[in-house]
């Protein structure tokens, strides 16, 4: 299955208006955003577990970033409520769960297969810092390496903001709303910048929380299935 795989284009998708589709297992349904692959993929997706449903047990090969929106994501390892920001490097295992119900963003088979660093951050509890370069943003780095950045980012209200995006950019917003490029996202909309690219964006008059994972895109390549 390929859904927005030509990276040298921009995307838009709003979550709002992407229809849930069943997984494999009981209760756990999903928006996808992009995807190149059939079960084991590259993808970046919007998953929904019901109240006490569960995904069976599995090993992430190719690592495993996420965010809980809503509720609560639980596995073996903790609860993790919404405004977690994980990440599951190569070879990590869990067994994922939520007895209250939840909403997650994920990707899939996007790490360095080198990387062994597990991430686990309630950025309800982390504070940010003023952009020195940019106005209007205020930053809660979230992780980088060689081969990305990821942050949240604080947009002031009614602030415009401009971001060159040399190695293409991923934006989903958290919180409040902008429009760029005559599209307005907002709360589960997703925008993707090619290499190359660059944001252009107003900020709506109660501002907007957005996660942003930037200098990804030169690695993009489809799993490795055995």
């Amino acid at each position: 299955m390929e859904l927005n795989a030509d990276f040298s284009k921009r995307v838009v998708v709003h979550g709002d208006e992407t229809e849930w589709l069943a997984s494999p297992m009981p209760g756990v349904d999903r928006r996808m955003l992009d995807r190149i692959g059939d079960e084991v993929a590259r993808a970046t997706t919007i998953v929904r577990y019901a109240p006490e449903s569960s995904f069976s047990p599995h090993v992430h090969d190719g690592g495993e970033e996420f965010i809980v929106l809503e509720g609560v994501f639980q596995d073996e390892h903790g609860d993790y409520p919404a405004g977690s920001y994980i990440r599951n490097p190569p070879t990590s295992s869990h067994t994922p769960s939520s007895e209250p119900g939840c909403v997650i963003f994920v990707k899939l088979w996007q790490f360095d297969l080198a990387d062994r660093t597990p991430v686990k951050i309630d950025m309800n509890k982390m504070g940010s810092i003023m952009s020195a370069e940019r106005s209007g943003v205020s930053i809660m780095p979230l992780f980088q390496d060689d081969r990305e950045t990821v942050q949240l980012e604080t947009w002031d209200a009614d602030a415009t903001i401009e971001m060159d995006t040399p190695d293409g950019a991923e934006f989903l917003v958290l919180d409040g709303h902008f429009t760029e490029s005559d599209d307005k996202l907002r709360t589960q909309s997703w925008l993707r910048l090619p290499i190359g690219g660059q944001l252009n964006a107003k900020v709506g008059s109660n501002g907007a929380k957005v996660w942003i994972k930037s200098r990804h895109l030169p690695f993009v390549e489809a799993p490795k299935v055995a």
